[in-house]
C-alpha cells in the first residue's frame, strides 16, 4: 500500500546516511526499522536498562561534631522562613 510520510529534515539526513552505510534503499530501510519498533511490546520499548542501587553505611568525617551540623540546619530553616516573610 503506497503510503506517503513527511519526515523532519534531520530525521530524513540520519535515515539517508543509515541506509547508505547499510546499502539498502531508504524505503527498504523505513519499513523494517518500523516494523521492528511496531513488533516490540510496549513494555519492551520504553522499558529502560535496569540498573541496581548499592547503599553504603554514611557515616560522618571524623572531628565533625553532629550537634554543630544540626544547629546549622536550624539557622539555615530559620533564615528560608523569615526570608520568605519578607516577601
Amino acid at each position: 500500500m503506497p503510503t506517503t510520510l513527511t519526515l523532519d529534515d534531520d530525521l530524513a539526513g540520519l535515515l539517508r546516511t543509515a541506509a547508505q552505510q547499510k546499502g539498502q534503499p531508504v524505503a527498504e530501510l523505513a519499513f523494517s526499522l518500523l516494523r521492528t519498533a511496531l513488533d516490540k511490546p510496549e513494555r519492551q520499548r520504553s522499558a529502560a536498562t535496569p540498573f541496581r542501587i548499592h547503599p553504603h553505611q554514611g557515616v560522618f568525617a571524623p572531628g565533625v561534631p553532629l550537634q554543630k551540623l544540626n544547629r546549622l540546619a536550624d539557622e539555615l530553616d530559620v533564615e528560608c522562613f523569615l526570608d520568605r516573610q519578607k516577601s
